[in-house]
């Protein structure tokens, strides 16, 4: 089996770090619950949402993300088992391509760079499963799609759902 897995809001966690980064700046106490079924930017003043939405290009950004709690183990075990992939938009944010890479190899130095697909648009992959919590990736994805939960998709309900790596786990192994 092929597993795609994405990287942001799946095994990194930048939704939390555009709050930190937003409350930090703008002396503000934003609250993830406070967000929850859209992102970030929409949850601020009109005159700071291109800031947060610029955050991406910020030098640093990807470098210090969060892991998810349980992807790296969840990960592991999965590819002892299958063809493990990381599959990430990262030509969006071009300066992120070796920030990304470098935290794969700090936080899962089991996943290679030859398994590692750094792109642009999703749909170009052919595999059996695809975890990714944007809609627009899910829905060209002809394997099965499995949305994981991050604040901005809670009100999305057209893929089956993994709200954390054990429910991920409890799916695949």
């Amino acid at each position: 089996m092929t597993i795609f897995v994405d990287m942001d809001e799946v095994i990194a966690n930048a939704y939390m770090a555009h709050i930190e980064i937003y409350n930090q700046e703008h002396n503000a106490q934003l609250k993830v619950d406070e967000c929850m079924g859209r992102e970030v930017w929409q949850c601020v003043p009109e005159a700071h949402q291109k800031e947060i939405k610029d955050h991406t290009r910020r030098i640093g950004f990807f470098r210090d993300l969060r892991v998810i709690p349980d992807s790296q183990k969840v990960l592991k075990e999965l590819s002892e088992k299958y063809q493990v992939y990381i599959a990430s938009a990262a030509m969006e944010f071009p300066d992120s391509l070796k920030e990304k890479s470098d935290w794969l190899d700090l936080h899962f130095p089991f996943i290679p760079w030859q398994n590692r697909i750094l792109c642009g648009d999703k749909h170009i992959l052919k595999g059996d499963v695809l975890i990714d919590d944007r809609s627009k990736n899910l829905e060209p994805f002809n394997g099965r799609s499995i949305m994981f939960s991050s604040p901005h998709n809670a009100n999305e309900n057209s893929f089956e759902r993994a709200h954390n790596w054990q429910e991920i786990a409890d799916k695949l192994l």
